[in-house]
This record gives structure tokens, sequence and C-alpha cells, in this order.
């Protein structure tokens, strides 16, 4: 007589490394993603105390208090941004731009940037501000 041994298997995943393995990843994205948002040092002119509702999606050209030219967080000269904002727009012709010019930046280096863009055809160009709070 042959006996049979009958084995019984556990075919089922077992999701509690998995789970713990998920919860550890959330935990090091929760902690590192604000070190990873770093922007410009700019501190913005003060202009009233309403806000106006713009556009979100707008590309951000920042100028800071020496003059430098950033196109969202790249520091560069302001042919080459220029240069980008362009190929920007070949994506996405409604592009908006928004230039915010550090509250000790040289008026002339402001208006050039936003002298340039318009002359390359750019109709949505504004000016970055902060809200008083008074």
């Amino acid at each position: 007589m042959t006996r049979r041994r009958s084995r019984v298997s556990d075919t089922g995943m077992t999701l509690t490394p998995m789970i713990d393995i998920m919860t550890t990843l959330l935990a090091v994205f929760m902690v590192t993603t604000p070190m990873m948002t770093a922007g410009i040092d700019i501190d913005l002119p003060h202009a009233g105390t309403s806000a106006m509702t713009g556009n979100d999606h707008a590309v951000q050209i920042s100028i800071d208090s020496q003059g430098n030219y950033y196109l969202l967080d790249v520091k560069m000269p302001i042919d080459d941004v220029v240069k980008r904002a362009i190929a920007m727009r070949g994506e996405n012709p409604n592009l908006a731009i928004t230039l915010s010019g550090d509250t000790h930046a040289d008026y002339g280096a402001v208006i050039a940037v936003m002298g340039k863009l318009k002359d390359v055809g750019f109709q949505r160009v504004g000016l970055r501000t902060q809200i008083d709070n008074k």
C-alpha cells in the first residue's frame, strides 16, 4: 500500500512585509520632500491688501537683488532665459510668464526681461508681488 502525503501549501501572499516597506517609504518621502523645495531667496515688493487671481501654472522668472536671472530655479543669462521661454511656448502656445523681482533688484533688470519677452511675442507677462498684511 502506498501512502500519499498531503501537503498543505500556503499560496497566499503575505502583505505584512510590503506594508512595512510602503510605510517606511512614505515616512522617508514626507521627511525629505520639504528639504527638496528650495527656491531662490527673493524679497517680493508689497503691493496692497487684495490679491489678484493669477495663473498658478505660469512659468516663473526671478530677478534677485544682484540682478541675476533665474528661469524656474536655474540661474542663467537673460538671453538664455528668453530662448528657453520661447522653447516652452512651442509646447504651450498660451504660456503665461510671471516675473518675480526682488525689492532691491534694479528696476531696469526687471523691465529688460519684460521688454525682451514682449519683443518675442509673449502677451501674458505679469509681475508677482506680496500682499500687505495690515
